[in-house]
């Protein structure tokens, strides 16, 4: 089944059961995408529907990191719960010490010496962790190899 296709169940669902907020972040997210669409003037595949559900996701982490500095705690709540249905979708997530390991295999990989080199590591490495991992922590792991 095609993620585009779950997400539509998994919305007609949630309308049956009366999941107001799952409802709400499904039908935001299917917006986003059909937008998308528009703009591409053809159908996303399931690649590019994982790109829009991780821009998302993105966006819900920034609100609660601005929620939390603005002391919201009760907005915070709202956007985890929201991140927290994004993720069903998301490929399961490394961790740190996994993200380090492909950091390392494409440093090599690409024979990169210093901080110069970020583009091109980046460049490589990106499109093996989208969706596995956050854009901003890769970024942060690749600064520190690179400053070694």
């Amino acid at each position: 089944m095609k993620l585009i296709d779950q997400i539509h169940d998994d919305l007609k669902k949630s309308m049956k059961a009366k999941d107001g907020n799952r409802v709400s972040v499904l039908r935001f997210l299917l917006s986003s995408i059909k937008y998308r669409e528009i703009e591409k003037k053809d159908p996303l595949d399931d690649d590019e529907v994982l790109a829009e559900i991780t821009s998302s996701a993105k966006r819900r982490r920034e609100s609660m990191e601005a929620f939390a500095e603005g002391d919201r705690m009760d907005l915070v709540e709202k956007e985890e719960s929201e991140l927290a249905i994004l993720q069903e979708y998301l490929p399961e997530q490394l961790s740190p010490d996994e993200v380090r390991g492909v950091v390392q295999e494409v440093v090599q990989a690409v024979g990169a010496t210093g901080a110069s080199d970020f583009g091109k590591v980046m460049k490589e490495l990106m499109p093996r962790l989208r969706g596995k991992a956050d854009g901003k922590l890769v970024g942060e792991i690749v600064k520190e190899a690179l400053s070694d």
